[in-house]
């Protein structure tokens, strides 16, 4: 027996693979003790593994509840943090707030030392220095520490010293060279005292989960898309920041895939955020990502999120107008129609208002809707009064919600130069049937899948995901006659990256490894990842004109980076075809929904009915435990061989 278990901030999903035959239930997520939920639902379950999808780590940086971090790095560098880059993130606004550096001014301190780009040495490490430094953050009360010396990708001999000193004071150290062994320093530090900051919490947390599971072994979803044994997820909690879309992300891909759809693009509504990517042909991994406006150099998948979900509570902003987010009711006291004591609308309530949410399916059943409390509280709203009617109210907080999410579909497509409507929209989520139509329509994406078991794609893509694990290092060097060196730098990463997997129960032929390098024209400041082959140059020109519209090939390349990706393959699912079936089925019942202001007739069919060959016609509502599927007037629903709903215009 596997078990996903991804924890949102809603919902904790748990997806069961026992004898082949896939299990989904879920429970209301308990945020002050995320393992509450889950010990909870694996009551009666003895896992062979569990596979987590964790959002301790996004939590702690989103609400700054991390460990007290001294920084140390090298004399003269103290302010990287504070200092950042030049590049302004609103143009126009003279208002606009970076955001506090992690570690304060008091707890920043310089090493005396000094490592060059080639990694020789130019100033010798101070000991003497060091260890008063050391007797300083003893006194400090200092939780975890962060060592960030100039050029320690060339040369971690200091970094290493520097450890050892600090080891007398028990705490967590996060050295860069271990964390992102390559040049920028502004991100290297940044990513190096983010681990610091998650290591103590991060570290409790597994600690406990672990030992509450007992013999059952337990892996961690990475921002990679690949899994890892729990005490790796604690040494290096930096890589865990998106864990939960990134299995969103990997479910979607394998299911699609299944289905023969190569180029998609995901949707992840859930109770909080919606997380959008674009995967084409493959999933997309980028090196230069922020959270929360803190640049993170590790390997993410490349996901934009926003503040929109069932959860989203509708208010007016300072001007007066209607706003959705990004603030959320969460899972206590959760939308109104839970019933927890919720005194604010809601997208979720909206759609219950609009008659798009039958409350026979929410949880199979078995949570009541509290459907009738939801008009008394909206008249009570003083911002409400200004609309005709609760539909006209509901109706535009869909619409603003639906609004805020399709320009995250924009941003992630048009805006680089991507056309949406080449793409699949793979829709999932316990919140996402309900829009996805809607979104379809405005971006003219020509058809909408939605997976089997939607609202827990997350955990899902959990155990569809393999072990992985991503190693770099800088080079700085030109591209010609560099293929030695190149092949060196990677033999040495292959051998940490052999012994790694072989930790974590791989070997042999159940080990893959992709090379690849950065590289960039001379005189540019950042770069492209390109395979490692034997025309990488060439490829790199090709890239280059695509992504910017120009390339030279007369101009000189530099190699920036060299990065191995080792995989260790996991068990898969194996989604198989469904016979074809004649007919269509018969609705559960005939309801009122509402639709742009007027009441219509709308079929209802429970999901767990439909086969493979079935349409459905406009207006219809397809409802199953996790999630509820929209179908709205203009569209038709087909189910394909694998069981997936397939909306489209009509």
């Amino acid at each position: 027996m596997r078990i996903g278990i991804d924890t949102g901030g809603t919902f904790t999903d748990f997806v069961v693979v026992r004898d082949g035959r896939i299990e989904v239930f879920k429970k209301f997520s308990t945020p002050r003790e995320p393992e509450a939920a889950i010990l909870e639902g694996l009551k009666g379950l003895q896992p062979s593994e569990v596979i987590h999808g964790s959002t301790v780590a996004t939590n702690a940086l989103l609400e700054r509840k991390g460990a007290r971090v001294a920084l140390l790095t090298t004399e003269g560098f103290e302010d990287v943090l504070a200092i950042g880059r030049q590049t302004r993130r609103e143009l126009y606004n003279i208002f606009v707030r970076r955001p506090d550096p992690l570690v304060p001014a008091e707890l920043r301190f310089g090493v005396k030392e000094r490592t060059l780009y080639d990694g020789s040495v130019d100033r010798i490490l101070d000991v003497q220095h060091l260890q008063t430094l050391v007797a300083g953050l003893h006194r400090g009360d200092v939780e975890a520490a962060a060592v960030c010396l100039l050029f320690s990708f060339a040369n971690s001999e200091h970094e290493e010293a520097v450890a050892e000193a600090l080891a007398p004071l028990g705490i967590p150290v996060s050295l860069s060279s271990r964390v992102l062994a390559e040049y920028r320093e502004y991100e290297r530090t940044s990513t190096t005292v983010i681990n610091a900051y998650l290591a103590p919490l991060m570290g409790s947390y597994l600690n406990r989960l672990g030992g509450y599971l007992g013999r059952t072994r337990l892996r961690v979803m990475q921002s990679n898309g690949g899994a890892v044994r729990a005490r790796t997820a604690a040494d290096l909690p930096v890589h865990t920041i998106v864990s939960g879309p990134a299995g969103g992300v990997v479910g979607a891909f394998h299911v699609a895939s299944a289905g023969g759809y190569s180029n998609i693009i995901t949707f992840d509504m859930g109770g909080t955020s919606t997380d959008v990517a674009l995967c084409e042909g493959g999933i997309r991994v980028t090196h230069e990502a922020e959270i929360d406006g803190l640049p993170v150099g590790i390997p993410i998948i490349d996901i934009h999120t926003v503040g929109a979900g069932g959860g989203s509570i509708a208010e007016l902003d300072a001007g007066g107008a209607l706003k959705v987010g990004p603030s959320s009711a969460g899972a206590d006291p959760g939308p109104m129609c839970y019933g927890k004591g919720g005194q604010r609308l809601t997208v979720t309530d909206a759609n219950v208002l609009l008659g798009r949410l039958p409350p026979r399916f929410f949880l199979g059943g078995t949570v009541p809707l509290a459907v009738d409390r939801i008009a008394p509280a909206v008249t009570r709203m003083p911002w409400t009064r200004r609309w005709n009617s609760m539909h006209a109210i509901a109706q535009g907080v869909i619409d603003v919600v639906n609004n805020n999410m399709e320009q995250a579909i924009r941003l992630i497509s048009i805006e680089r130069g991507y056309d949406p409507r080449d793409f699949a929209l793979v829709c999932f989520g316990g919140a996402g049937g309900l829009h996805a139509a809607d979104l379809g329509r405005a971006l003219g994406i020509p058809r909408i899948v939605v997976p089997r078991h939607p609202g827990a794609l997350s955990a899902l893509g959990l155990l569809l995901s393999d072990v992985r694990k991503d190693y770099s290092r800088s080079m700085l060097i030109s591209s010609e006659g560099a293929d030695s060196r190149i092949r060196h730098e990677l033999e040495s990463l292959h051998r940490t990256g052999q012994a790694d997997l072989k930790d974590e129960g791989f070997e042999g032929k159940a080990v893959r490894v992709a090379d690849s390098i950065d590289l960039r024209y001379r005189g540019q400041s950042y770069e492209l990842t390109v395979p490692f082959t034997r025309g990488f140059v060439s490829n790199f020109h090709k890239i280059h004109e695509r992504r910017y519209g120009h390339s030279d090939a007369a101009r000189a390349v530099e190699i920036v980076s060299v990065r191995s990706t080792f995989l260790g393959r996991s068990p898969k699912i194996q989604f198989r075809k469904m016979p074809k079936t004649r007919g269509n089925p018969q609705p559960l019942e005939v309801i009122s929904v509402w639709f742009e202001g007027k009441a219509q007739k709308t079929s209802v069919y429970d999901r767990s009915d439909l086969r493979h060959g079935h349409v459905l016609k406009g207006p219809a509502i397809v409802g199953e435990y996790s999630s509820t599927t929209l179908v709205p007037p203009d569209f038709a629903c087909e189910v394909d061989a694998f069981g997936n709903l397939v909306l489209r215009l009509k």
